[in-house]
């Protein structure tokens, strides 16, 4: 409504996005990656070093899957997520499952890494629920081998 003035919970922050509450956003209200983190996703302070963000921006799905292998080999699993979660949120619906459980493996990997067993185990077979189900329709997996996927997540969360 034009003229109206935002309230008071929504502010500029220090990086010229919007905050409200707690949430950082663009000029459309959508979340966007402000707020520094470290190598597994945790946030840290304004202002603090963090590692670079990952480009928000979606990428062909060879170019994806080449780009969260090298954030898994540098060892950044909660970064591999999002750039999964890029090409899942802009991916032909029938792709929606292999992306989305793909992210989800990675978030499993992050949970890991973080020391958390439980979350990691449950987000791996929440990830191997929606893989299985994905292979088992037939939809492209751009030569990726799932079943050895699920198997090498679910060896790395449960050896530990």
């Amino acid at each position: 409504m034009a003229g109206a003035s935002a309230p008071s919970c929504f502010m500029r922050s220090r990086s010229g996005l919007d905050v409200l509450g707690d949430r950082d956003r663009n000029e459309h209200g959508r979340a966007q990656q402000a707020r520094p983190r470290d190598a597994l996703g945790r946030p840290l302070p304004y202002g603090a070093e963090g590692v670079e963000p990952i480009s928000e921006e979606p990428l062909a799905p060879a170019e994806t899957l080449a780009y969260a292998r090298r954030l898994l080999d540098e060892g950044r699993p909660f970064a591999a997520h999002e750039a999964l979660e890029v090409r899942w949120k802009s991916c032909p619906d029938e792709e929606r499952e292999l992306w989305q459980g793909l992210a989800q493996l990675c978030v499993g990997l992050t949970h890991h890494a973080r020391g958390n067993k439980v979350g990691a185990s449950r987000l791996v077979e929440r990830a191997s629920g929606r893989l299985e189900a994905y292979e088992d329709a037939a939809g492209p997996s751009y030569g990726l081998d799932l079943g050895s996927l699920i198997a090498c997540a679910r060896v790395r969360v449960l050896d530990d």
